[in-house]
């Protein structure tokens, strides 16, 4: 083959990739921009979507559970079966968010900190209303809130400054403490100790309604309750303050909860079968805030040792 028909034969093969690759950009979206300028847009796997982690699955059961806890908390005051039936299913669907997290491959730290915070927060609403149903052991349903909080931050913030930002409060090894390791890898044992835990404080919660022995008040008059008669005809405040915000421990609350008070037997029974579980639970949160408390010491003290502390005295000049 002589040179010339070499030559024309290279300037041929450059003709047609030119036309091929001139026939691939005809076939590509072509957007004008505001100055007259044209081109091709990014393909689709160029562009990615962020995500809305706020409407993931198991986020949004959290806001079931919350919309809930807060309606059990209205009628908390003088209507027990609504608020534990509400409260109690508010309770069951934390156990749902976590299989809609890992069906839907949606498990977040937002949603692991929202269950965690919800689960702390409607607890303590509860026994704050305990407290205040039986006033003579507030000290012990504080202790137990204040307990509650403090070992689950202290175990979650141990858990980050130790594992780093990727790990997770319910990674536990054995080798840290075999009994937290149980408690947060076996679902059944977690599941059924905070199920119980709740439980016990719905029963004394129903107790507050349907026991004299430990509610005296239920057994008293409307006017012992209220200290005072009720005249027939007396004026009623009928003020826009006291029509939204009635008293839930005034005469006619207290009268609507004796009408609404049940037989003890079940809730005492509710009560007697869940305590032992109320109290392993609660021995649970002190090893979880005395091993956090550890491991942050521990943390403490190799920190101190690379920084070279509790430096030396130096030698006392003559």
């Amino acid at each position: 083959m002589s040179t010339r028909q070499t030559r024309r034969k290279s300037a041929k093969l450059r003709e047609a990739a030119a036309a091929a690759a001139s026939s691939d950009d005809d076939q590509k979206p072509i957007i004008m921009n505001g100055n007259g300028s044209a081109h091709h847009t990014p393909e689709a796997t160029d562009i990615e979507e962020d995500e809305n982690i706020f409407l993931f699955w198991p986020n949004i059961i959290g806001y079931i559970r919350i919309v809930l806890a807060i309606a059990s908390l209205y009628y908390m005051p003088v209507h027990p079966r609504t608020c534990s039936v509400l409260y109690s299913i508010s309770c069951l669907l934390d156990a749902f968010d976590g299989y809609a997290a890992r069906i839907f491959e949606q498990s977040t730290r937002f949603g692991a900190v929202l269950d965690m915070v919800t689960d702390r927060c409607t607890t303590s609403c509860l026994l704050v209303f305990l407290s205040s149903a039986f006033p003579r052991w507030a000290i012990l349903f504080q202790g137990l809130i204040a307990l509650d909080f403090s070992s689950h931050y202290m175990h979650m913030y141990a858990t980050l400054v130790v594992g780093g930002s990727d790990s997770s409060h319910k990674n536990i090894d054995k080798s840290q403490n075999w009994l937290l390791n149980l408690y947060y890898t076996n679902k059944n044992v977690l599941f059924t100790l905070c199920a119980l835990n709740e439980l016990f404080f719905i029963g004394l919660y129903l107790l507050a309604f349907s026991s004299p022995w430990l509610s005296p008040h239920l057994i008293k008059s409307v006017e012992e309750t209220s200290g005072g008669f009720i005249n027939p005809g007396a004026p009623v405040n009928t003020s826009l303050l006291r029509q939204m915000f009635p008293d839930p421990f005034s005469a006619s609350a207290l009268e609507i909860a004796r009408a609404n008070k049940m037989d003890s037997l079940i809730p005492w029974a509710i009560a007697g079968i869940s305590l032992p579980f109320m109290v392993i639970k609660q021995a649970i949160n002190g090893v979880q805030l005395y091993n956090a408390s550890k491991w942050l010491a521990d943390v403490d003290i190799k920190m101190r040792k690379q920084k070279g502390l509790p430096r030396k005295n130096k030698a006392k000049r003559v």
